[in-house]
């Protein structure tokens, strides 16, 4: 079948997407030991656990799909093309273990997120999955009428749809009511969403929120005149009870859902893993998590606490690789919630977290392009990585400096080519507006190339 044919797939060629799913589960197995995985090591069907928006109905798989980091083409020409067989590979995988809800953005993988995802699920009948997509008008270009009701008709070209199932104002709070009122109200555009939520193009409408809680209160006060059927929101088992620990700019989780959950709205999770961190934590923490079960990936924690919440309706995960949407759909299919146990020892699990503190990057790459070349989040994941590792050389008279030393620099060259490193910085500031973690950039550029240089000179620090 062509891959961009708009046509359903028949009842053979969905079998035969069946039979391509279950080849690969069996190349990359499941957890020795995994009650949830068949006999052959391969990740069950007809398992996956399903929540019901009280609104319209729907029924949504706890887990769904975000298509924020689909896989790329990184060789020769083709350098950073989404590889689209690579994602219609994994929508069908997604799809025949009961994944129904697919997150995207004209932000999104450089503007083809929604390209890609439309031509992945337009191979299905329309009514057997949900898109979500936002309305991204970020930058200044595009917050006029004209502009913004431009990105939000293309959204329908691109996912080759004629409504669309969730869509989102999105990342409220960044830049505060300012930004909010510029973007939405002066334009008209949220009347206008509500004109096209009432006409039926749109089903749900709601909002992701980051950055100033006096945003995400004042639309909430607002519910009853605009009636919000779903809001996306940070939660994961750190920023629960410690969102400013990590961020001075974000809010406990547990006042998000608390607030969403009083009014009756359902919660859309995003971050579950804060930014694949909780995936790759610190290896004494991951020896915790090991001891208290050894079958359960590291991974697996973080989703459990993020659906375990009746309120939540879907977790997102944007899963790049195959391996990753296997271990998820094991985790969802179906759902063991969190006991009161297991949240306590979570809670001591964050708390152990903060001890070994990380650039709170979320690898969302809203910094890029850079327009001198960096590679804002390889730099900002590499460092984040050696504190997790437990590789960060420390002072010069540590018994294993060298070795760390040397790990951390080849390392570095290794994630990030030479002239895409931080030294190439000049602080421009281009990338700070983007950031919805408000992280300040050329500051963390600058000092992670003085911490490199000092490692080159071999000096004290």
């Amino acid at each position: 079948m062509d891959k961009h044919s708009k046509t359903d797939l028949n009842r053979r060629d969905f079998l035969k997407v069946l039979g391509a799913g279950a080849a690969t589960a069996a190349l990359y197995g499941c957890h020795a030991g995994n009650p949830s995985g068949n006999a052959d090591g391969s990740v069950p069907e007809g398992s996956m656990t399903y929540r019901t928006n009280p609104h319209t109905g729907d029924k949504v798989s706890l887990l769904g799909y975000g298509c924020m980091r689909w896989p790329e083409i990184s060789s020769g020409e083709h350098k950073h093309e989404i590889d689209q067989e690579a994602v219609n590979r994994l929508v069908d995988y997604a799809i025949a273990h009961g994944v129904n809800y697919f997150d995207t953005s004209p932000a999104y993988c450089r503007g083809f997120s929604e390209r890609a995802t439309g031509i992945a699920l337009s191979r299905y009948p329309r009514n057997s999955y949900y898109i979500a997509t936002k309305l991204s008008n970020f930058s200044s270009s595009t917050w006029s009428r004209e502009a913004s009701t431009a990105m939000y008709r293309k959204s329908f070209e691109e996912l080759q749809t004629d409504y669309i199932d969730y869509l989102l104002l999105h990342g409220v709070g960044m830049g505060g009511m300012e930004s909010f009122d510029n973007r939405y109200t002066k334009n008209g555009m949220l009347d206008f969403l509500l004109a096209e939520r009432e006409a039926g193009r749109i089903r749900n409408l709601g909002f992701s929120y980051h950055g100033d809680i006096k945003v995400f209160d004042y639309l909430l006060s607002r519910h009853d005149e605009i009636k919000w059927d779903f809001v996306q929101i940070q939660l994961n088992y750190v920023d629960w009870k410690h969102a400013k620990e990590v961020n001075t700019r974000n809010t406990d989780a547990e006042y998000l859902y608390g607030e969403l959950e009083k009014r009756g709205i359902p919660a859309v999770i995003m971050e579950p893993l804060l930014g694949g961190r909780l995936s790759k934590v610190h290896d004494h923490i991951v020896a915790k998590l090991k001891q208290r079960d050894p079958d359960a990936s590291v991974a697996s924690w973080a989703f459990r606490f993020a659906g375990s919440p009746e309120g939540v309706l879907t977790v997102l995960s944007g899963m790049t690789y195959m391996e990753h949407l296997q271990d998820n759909v094991r985790t969802f299919s179906p759902l063991v919630p969190l006991t009161d146990s297991d949240k306590a020892f979570l809670e001591e699990t964050a708390q152990a977290m903060l001890r070994y503190p990380t650039i709170p990057c979320n690898d969302c790459k809203y910094c890029m392009p850079c327009p001198y070349g960096l590679d804002i989040p390889g730099i900002l994941l590499h460092y984040n990585k050696c504190i997790n590792e437990g590789n960060m050389p420390a002072s010069s008279q540590a018994a294993n400096y060298r070795t760390a030393r040397r790990a951390f620099l080849v390392g570095y060259d290794r994630s990030v080519p030479r002239l895409r490193q931080a030294d190439h910085c000049i602080g421009c500031n281009q990338c700070v507006v983007h950031c919805p973690q408000n992280i300040n950039i050329p500051k963390e550029m600058q000092r992670i190339d003085a911490f490199v240089e000092t490692l080159k000179q071999n000096k004290e620090f």
